[in-house]
């Protein structure tokens, strides 16, 4: 499931809302055994402010779902990795991972700060 997961493309982080509703929102990441960590980056956005940053310092209990979608259903699966997240400052190892793996940050290197999430559990399922 890990290796899965660390070779998706992209991810949806759900945080829970003020009401408890789950919010979700697509997002790049990097995984490093059990610790996944996503930047914000420097696309436009209508404020710094992030909604999702909010939800984490109100509430840290995140999950993360990547999957992999084909026509051919044989070839489907998804990996879900339920956990506890925090926000802090972008480190320069996890900027140079996210380069690596999405050629956009080199050029346009994220702006941080960064979540890390300490995952707890990992679930999955493969038509494979």
């Amino acid at each position: 499931m890990r290796r899965r997961l660390a070779g998706g493309r992209v991810a949806r982080l759900a945080t829970l809302g003020p009401d408890g509703a789950p919010r979700l929102v697509p997002v790049c990441f990097v995984v490093e055994r059990d610790l996944i960590h996503s930047a914000i980056d420097g696309k436009p956005k209508r404020t710094r402010r992030l909604v999702r940053l909010a939800a984490i310092a109100r509430d840290s209990r995140v999950s993360l779902l990547v999957d992999e979608w084909s026509e051919d259903w044989s070839r489907l699966w998804w990996v879900r990795a339920d956990g506890r997240a925090r926000v802090t400052e972008l480190e320069g190892s996890v900027a140079a991972r996210l380069a690596a793996k999405y050629p956009q940050y080199r050029a346009d290197p994220p702006a941080g700060p960064m979540i890390e999430i300490a995952v707890e559990r990992w679930t999955g399922w493969s038509a494979a």
